[in-house]
């Protein structure tokens, strides 16, 4: 597809589109103040861009990029004060439009609760099934009575990069314990931990952290790039389905 004619797509949804240089290597995606640049490594396979499909009222695109025998797609779109683009795992088939790579992007709790109680409009911020603000998504679980000692209060929720929403009272149960430190920023197990020597875990300046817990909110829910939402109970959270596609390593945040 053309410069020209991807540029009248995107601006179809009211975004810039910018390509810098020719569309061979690696693409790297960045989005800021609704501008999209995107960037070749310049050396290995001639790239294909194309816009499948537009969602004009919603201010949504459908972007494919053919490197080679690989093929990514990525929504690109306006969510409430920011523009975005979140990559869709490559491995959900079908996904041909904007309605469906939405449906790809949530997660199978997500998923669930919508066949469970089919609301009116299951793409929608927030219907009977969740509430969404950005790439997080919040699924009422009113069966939840966590010990009031241990609900946080004003916790921070982020993927690990931008800003963080801020929950007003959160609750986490379950996981499994980690060791992080400068060498290890990612952790190792608790049984890694303890098979080191003594004097490794009393210098090593390692920090006890819980990984993959369940994460529960109540509250409000705060961000500045979204408007704050009031959960009324406790609700789970889980984040959309983006950080499951290879094409991930290709998009850069600006936020």
């Amino acid at each position: 597809m053309g410069t020209e004619i991807l540029e009248r797509r995107f601006a179809a949804i009211g975004a810039r589109l910018n390509i810098v240089g020719p569309q061979v290597g690696a693409p790297r995606i960045d989005v800021d103040s609704g501008t999209f640049d995107i960037r070749f490594a310049g050396s290995g396979r001639q790239v294909e861009l194309e816009v499948v499909d537009i969602d004009s009222a919603d201010r949504h695109l459908l972007l494919l990029v053919r490197d080679g025998d690989e093929k990514s797609k990525f929504l690109c779109g306006h969510d409430e004060r920011h523009w975005f683009v979140a990559a869709v795992p490559e491995d959900t088939r079908g996904v041909t439009g904007v309605a469906a790579a939405k449906i790809a992007l949530q997660p199978e709790l997500v998923r669930t609760a919508v066949r469970r109680t089919r609301p009116k409009h299951p793409l929608r911020r927030r219907n009977s099934a969740y509430v969404r603000q950005g790439e997080w998504f919040f699924v009422a679980a009113p069966d939840l009575d966590p010990p009031a000692g241990l609900v946080l209060r004003n916790e921070p929720l982020s993927r690990g990069r931008g800003k963080a929403h801020m929950i007003e009272f959160a609750y986490r149960r379950g996981g499994h314990v980690v060791w992080a430190n400068r060498r290890h920023p990612s952790g190792i197990s608790d049984a890694r931990y303890r098979r080191l020597s003594a004097k490794e875990r009393q210098n090593g300046g390692w920090t006890r952290f819980v990984a993959d817990p369940e994460l529960f909110a109540r509250g409000a829910i705060r961000h500045p790039d979204h408007a704050t939402i009031v959960l009324r109970g406790w609700h789970r959270v889980v984040m959309n389905t983006e950080q499951g596609a290879r094409a991930m390593r290709h998009v850069v945040f600006l936020d």
